[in-house]
């Protein structure tokens, strides 16, 4: 049993938001203590995968390429359980060890309303905030009947169709979006697909990582969606909303791992009420129930790998590996609003989750001894929280104070007989704002939070049975500093932001150990944003954003050298120049740049990637007031670079000579065009 205490030193944030993300209402607004993103479905219809979005909009967002959907974001340095991603307030977690199904790839641009994203640790409300959130918000239905119809085309292959239908009264409300999504696999720059681009990084075609013959150019996924919501109003201050969102992914392939997804199913459940004006004592009154779950078998059943090699041709999967892996995350919040004064907010609220993760191997022919080994032993991770947030409004200046504890066990309920383990941690963050004149802005704080260890991290286990994870990790704290400023001239709004974060305890995978391979480290990452708008003219402005972060182990890691963090991307720069050529239609030019990744942990797997500088144009067009189109043309130089580097956390393939691990190259160069219509 552990505890943390909360020890707060003072700060300021210093927040860089692209005012483009202002301006214009493409994938909501990012915040940084909220970094905002609007009518997400709206703008972000090249496909259905929120990364990538997400990394084309927000400097400090980069992508972790795994395939041509289902991709991961690292955010300013930070990735899986070290920023928390949230679902209309719902965790949703992923099965996968491997990260093949992160939490952003179990909800759809087409359903997203708006996005916040909170860096660093200024959030009391949810379990695991450590160094960022992610909170998604979907479409809400409306009254009166309408609808939407999309309908979308690109390269390789893509094609996309869906239907959004609301409507209803004052008192009660509905909405109902379905879509299906399907595309072959992408070429990259030098016009590779998946299977391609192995066989160059392998150096022949037989290799056991390789496609068979019959698979090689099969489609990289097909994806369908459901979302169904319901609203009702009792009284003027009551609302009752309830939700179901169904994901079902087939065979996605994964062509830099060596498994592949045989199917990815979630099903998530949101039941939200809130009372308003219940009396002195309650503002609003809000209590939340959500239940998520995720179902994903990941195989060699495409592979060469499978094959058995005394009977080549038939049948297909004599040696399959299949591991199968379920989670399921539920969850009850209450939460209470006090006015205090007219100018003073208290928030109380009480947060409960449990986690569980199981998974084991079913592995066929040469290796069927190793069949049925646990992978994850059925896990429960069990959180009891209370927390308590003031804001604090005078004249030019707001101030915000919270406070979270946490009591967490994390118990294997299974047969291998794996140890327990208890946690304890109090945090909690300071953050202000002082509006010094009519324009300049100035913004900051000082914030601590704590993640506890995953079911991976603690107690994984290979096929062949060697316990990867490391059953005594303690939890990972983060303290950190931000500072930030943001000024508005006449024709350039300019926002800044510098932090510094300190890491105790940071989870870190040492590729050196034979087993128990996560241990515990001490580290710092620090970096800054600097972003704005630029407006030549009323019709015609510039958005940028830029963004730079480093990271370093305190002391390198037992049997290495090197003290560069690993997965700390490299300085990114987006700029964008837009054109209102008439009332609700639009052109845009992107660039996106990243430096060569320099710094970087090659005693754990990452290599040195070079830089590259991406051009994508975008076009939309309303034909009438119900009629829009959008067209447009990624990567319109038709470059090879990578973007994801090859930190040993994730397993990846080799090139079976040197265990040099393969990069996955980017798309090149991609044509897309977007119809819809509303009624």
């Amino acid at each position: 049993m552990k505890l943390t205490t909360l020890t707060i030193a003072i700060s300021t944030i210093l927040a860089v938001q692209p005012l483009w993300a202002e301006e214009e209402t493409e994938l909501s607004t990012i915040t940084v203590e909220g970094t905002k993103l609007s009518d997400v479905s709206g703008e972000e219809v090249k496909s259905a995968d929120l990364a990538e979005a997400l990394t084309k909009k927000v400097p400090s967002i980069s992508i972790v390429r795994r395939s041509g959907i289902a991709n991961d974001i690292i955010l300013r340095g930070q990735k899986k359980d070290n920023i928390n991603i949230l679902i209309d307030n719902a965790k949703v977690h992923g099965a996968c060890p491997n990260r093949m199904d992160p939490p952003t790839s179990h909800v759809l641009t087409n359903n997203i309303e708006g996005i916040e994203i909170t860096e660093g640790p200024y959030d009391v409300e949810n379990f695991g905030t450590l160094s960022g959130a992610v909170k998604i918000t979907t479409k809400e239905p409306e009254k009166g009947f309408g609808g939407e119809i999309n309908l979308n085309v690109g390269s390789w292959g893509y094609r996309k169709g869906a239907l959004s239908l609301h409507g209803g009264t004052d008192k009660v409300r509905a909405l109902v979006s379905v879509s299906a999504e399907t595309s072959e696999q992408y070429e990259d720059g030098d016009g590779n697909n998946f299977a391609e681009q192995i066989e160059n990084y392998v150096g022949n075609s037989t290799s056991k990582e390789n496609y068979k013959e019959e698979y090689r150019d099969m489609d990289a996924y097909d994806k369908r969606t459901f979302m169904g919501k319901v609203f009702v109003d009792f009284t003027e201050d009551q609302e009752l909303g309830l939700s179901y969102t169904a994901n079902r992914s087939d065979d996605v392939l994964y062509p830099s791992s060596k498994m592949d997804a045989l199917y990815d199913d979630s099903d998530i459940i949101n039941v939200d009420y809130k009372i308003r004006n219940l009396g002195e004592y309650s503002k609003q009154l809000d209590v939340q129930y959500y239940l998520s779950k995720v179902e994903h078998p990941m195989s060699t059943f495409y592979r060469v790998s499978s094959t058995n090699p005394m009977n080549p041709t038939t049948p297909n999967s004599d040696n399959e590996v299949i591991s199968k892996l379920t989670t399921r995350a539920e969850g009850v919040k209450v939460k209470n609003t006090v006015g205090l004064s007219d100018t003073t907010d208290l928030k109380i609220g009480a947060d409960f989750s449990k986690r569980n993760w199981d998974g084991d191997y079913e592995i066929k022919g040469m290796m069927s001894k190793y069949d049925g080994i646990v992978s994850i032993d059925d896990v429960d991770t069990t959180n009891s929280a209370v927390f308590a947030e003031v804001e604090q409004n005078y004249d030019n200046f707001n101030l915000r104070v919270g406070a979270r504890y946490d009591d967490t066990t994390i118990e294997p309920t299974g047969t291998v007989g794996q140890q327990s383990n208890e946690y304890r941690s109090l945090g909690g963050f300071i953050f202000g704002t002082y509006q010094a004149n009519g324009s300049t802005k100035l913004f900051g704080g000082v914030g601590r939070a704590s993640r506890v260890p995953d079911a991976r991290e603690l107690y994984f286990r290979n096929m062949r049975g060697v316990e990867l994870g490391t059953p005594t990790l303690d939890q990972t704290t983060n303290t950190e500093i931000d500072f930030g400023v943001e000024s508005n001239f006449e024709s350039l709004t300019l926002k800044a932001k510098l932090f510094h974060s300190w890491l105790t305890d940071y989870i870190y995978f040492n590729s050196s150990n034979p087993k128990n391979k996560f241990e515990n480290i001490d580290a710092t990452i620090y970096g800054l944003d600097i972003g704005g708008s630029y407006f030549a003219t009323d019709d015609l402005y510039l958005d940028f954003g830029l963004a730079y972060q480093r990271g370093k182990k305190d002391e390198p890691l037992t049997g290495q050298t090197d003290k560069d963090l690993a997965e700390i991307p490299p300085m990114k720069v987006n700029l964008a120049l837009n054109y209102e050529y008439m009332p609700n239609s639009s052109a845009r030019m992107e660039v996106i740049y990243a430096d060569d990744w320099d710094d970087f942990d090659a005693d754990n797997g990452e290599q040195k990637l070079d830089s590259y500088t991406v051009v994508n144009l975008k076009v939309n067009h309303e034909l009438t007031k119900s009629i829009e189109l959008t067209a447009g043309v990624d990567n319109v130089f038709d470059k090879t670079y990578a973007v994801s580097n090859t930190y040993n956390d994730l397993i990846l393939l080799t090139d079976g000579l040197t265990d040099e691990v393969i990069l996955m190259n980017e798309p090149g160069r991609y044509f897309y065009l977007n119809g819809t219509y509303k009624f």
